[in-house]
């Protein structure tokens, strides 16, 4: 079903976090950006369709006016809004926001960090846009920042802090399928394995909370009303996003699942452990019964790599991509 392309260099090599590896097409220059964090630095990569042509940006982590800072990156992700994009990098000292192609940094959110040395780390992780212009941040006290972000310029405010949470945020994600007859669309995860349904506006509501089994869920996104959340155990659990019926539960990987991302026009998910394997299943929602199924497809295992980002390429999961700790390359694949 996939094979194998040739693969794009970067500069550094992937840093061992779940969720590493950002995407984002730009149809009109036939371009694809990817991004790779490492250490203190955000590896970019501007890539050609044709893959015959790359560029490459280095982004530190590094808080404005200061001279340097080994502020440890822990993600880096595209926001894609209704009237612009925006590449979000989170630290362990704050939260900057670029230009989606990396060249002007337009806001800076320093992170409150203790007076005195506690054993709880301070980080911001988990990254989402919520339409029509919100982008929302986890940090590791549990609670998600929302910035409200004009149409164009820096004027970016946080608008609300969300508490729910009790846990360090691993992931976050808006509805993808652009449906809007979904309630729910935005979905946040924690180290406890805890999920948070939230309905966004100008006051964010809580919908619906899924309790965990302390079991951290990596990885999470929603679908036509459907939350698709992988855990530690590797397993994949598909719940009903307003109610928390669970659907179904896929033992799919023998080791901690890394990274989730689906293809919204197709159904297509992609799942990636650090058993060294990439899996594409098939969702399917019967909307009389509001039921989900999901079937396996194909799997790929990229020998001795311990898998830290997948990502398809495409809203139909025609390409996807895939980075690995120490891995001084991003592996493409595309259908046959």
């Amino acid at each position: 079903m996939y094979h194998k392309e040739k693969s794009i260099p970067i500069k550094n090599s992937a840093s061992a976090l779940y969720n590493n590896l950002g995407v984002l097409r730009i149809a009109p220059r036939r371009l694809t950006y990817f991004t790779v964090v490492h250490a203190n630095v955000v590896n970019m990569v501007s890539a050609s369709w044709d893959g015959l042509n790359y560029s490459h940006r280095q982004l530190q982590s590094k808080e404005p006016n200061v001279a340097t800072s080994a502020s440890l990156v822990m993600q880096a992700a595209f926001c894609s809004l209704q009237s612009r994009e925006l590449l979000v990098v989170t630290s362990q000292k704050g939260i900057q926001m670029y230009e989606s192609d990396g060249s002007i940094m337009v806001y800076w959110h320093a992170l409150d960090t203790p007076e005195t040395t506690t054993a709880q780390a301070v980080f911001a992780r988990g990254i989402s846009a919520v339409p029509e212009n919100y982008i929302c941040v986890g940090v590791s006290s549990g609670s998600i920042l929302v910035f409200d972000v004009p149409s164009k310029g820096p004027n970016i405010s946080l608008s609300e802090v969300l508490d729910e949470h009790k846990e360090s945020i691993t992931d976050m994600a808006s509805e993808c399928s652009g449906s809007q007859e979904c309630i729910a669309d935005l979905v946040s995860a924690d180290d406890g394995g805890n999920l948070c349904v939230w309905k966004s506006g100008e006051e964010f509501q809580l919908l619906h909370k899924i309790h965990g089994f302390d079991m951290c869920c990596s990885s999470v996104k929603l679908w036509k009303g459907t939350v698709v959340a992988g855990y530690g155990t590797g397993q994949i659990r598909l719940y009903e996003a307003v109610t928390g019926i669970l659907h179904a539960e896929v033992n799919a990987h023998a080791r901690w699942i890394n990274s989730l991302d689906i293809a919204p026009f197709s159904g297509l998910l992609l799942s990636a452990g650090e058993d060294s394997l990439v899996r594409v299943w098939l969702l399917n929602l019967t909307p009389e019964t509001n039921n989900v199924e999901i079937a396996h497809l194909h799997n790929e295992c990229v020998t001795d790599t311990q898998i830290c980002g997948a990502k398809f390429c495409d809203s139909d999961g025609y390409a996807f991509a895939v980075t690995g700790y120490d891995l001084g390359e991003i592996i493409r694949y595309t259908q046959t």
